[in-house]
């Protein structure tokens, strides 16, 4: 089992490679919506465009790309860019900036938080932790 760039063990599931035990948790959780209707289908590993490559004064810049973990299309209609992380790197804020300038689709950063219940959002998290801590608090 190789490990990636962030201390994650990367899993083999169903015969897919995913970085973390964390993302094999959210495609078994997305077939489960398939398999009820709500998700029609989903992609792994979609790439997107920040910053196509150029030449300036002679010299090449390559692209800046940016692989998200899953696209997800809904019953609904609606789609959405999804990233599962434990921990929010300086690195993909900047990413996350330049997508959500460049696309249209909601990109969601989410985790799993038992004590919350479930899939959370990354910035759900911080403040059921921070309502948590001034209940701890009293204040």
């Amino acid at each position: 089992m190789t490990k990636s760039k962030y201390g994650n063990k990367k899993v083999v599931h169903d015969g897919i490679t995913f970085d973390s035990a964390l993302e094999v948790k959210y495609y078994d959780h997305l077939k489960h919506l398939q398999a009820q209707g709500i998700v029609t289908s989903f992609e792994l590993q979609p790439r997107f465009v920040l910053l196509p490559k150029f030449e300036k004064n002679g010299k090449k810049y390559r692209e800046i790309g940016y692989n998200a973990d899953f696209t997800v299309h809904y019953a609904d209609g609606h789609s959405e860019v999804v990233d599962i992380k434990g921990m929010v790197t300086q690195q993909f804020e900047l990413r996350k900036k330049l997508f959500e300038y460049r696309y249209p689709l909601e990109l969601r950063l989410l985790t799993y938080s038992k004590i919350d219940g479930g899939w959370i959002t990354h910035d759900e998290l911080k403040k059921a932790r921070k309502a948590r801590r001034a209940l701890k608090t009293g204040g």
